[in-house]
């Protein structure tokens, strides 16, 4: 039924727009002072699972840490917000020293609008960051909010099945099981295609 009522939005005029990304980005890692004050973004909402970290895996992945506490340092306010169960979410959350909201039910708003909140940052200056279109994306359109979508490593990436997509090795145990993500990704598929020919790209210093 999710995905019919999803399909039906989809030929609705106008509603098309709600699954599409703002920003495309490889990485939060692509995240620094330059970038922010560019988009004139003072906070950040971030998803944990494929974008922090791996899904099923409560530990960061590399760079991510040494990226958060950059952002700290320059005083950017972040706050998890995951779909999650609260038990899901903490033990990644406190190895990140990351305060989050569980339960987040994206697409809706209430997640991302309480993270907004309890920030005290003027919603036009938060943006959004996830690697998911029917949840992070969706949701971050839905409540008005500047969104970037990261590529996210998927078995897909990893076998070098994507055209120009660049091969990842990584852990077996660091994977969303293949077949959940691949139905995720067919189904976004129906709506939106990753051309990651359009990731935004960054001059090297």
């Amino acid at each position: 039924r999710f995905f019919i009522f999803i399909f039906l939005l989809f030929f609705v005029k106008g509603y098309g727009m709600i699954f599409k990304p703002q920003i495309w980005i490889n990485s939060v890692l692509d995240i620094d002072e330059d970038f922010l004050d560019k988009y004139n973004i003072k906070a950040l909402v971030l998803d944990p699972d494929n974008t922090l970290s791996m899904h099923g895996n409560p530990a960061a992945e590399n760079g991510i840490p040494e990226w958060l506490q950059h952002m700290k340092n320059i005083g950017v306010p972040m706050r998890i917000v995951s779909n999650n169960t609260n038990k899901r979410v903490a033990p990644l959350a406190k190895k990140l020293g990351l305060p989050f909201t569980a339960n987040g039910c994206k697409p809706l708003t209430f997640g991302i609008s309480k993270a907004i909140k309890i920030m005290g940052v003027p919603k036009k200056q938060v943006a959004v960051v996830g690697d998911q279109i029917f949840t992070d994306i969706w949701g971050a359109n839905n409540a008005g909010i500047r969104n970037f979508l990261v590529r996210p490593v998927d078995p897909d990436v990893i076998a070098g099945n994507i055209k120009g997509a660049v091969s990842v090795l990584v852990e077996p145990f660091h994977m969303e099981s293949a077949w959940t993500f691949k139905l995720k990704r067919k189904a976004e598929s129906l709506f939106f295609h990753r051309d990651y020919s359009k990731l935004e790209t960054k001059e090297k210093k």
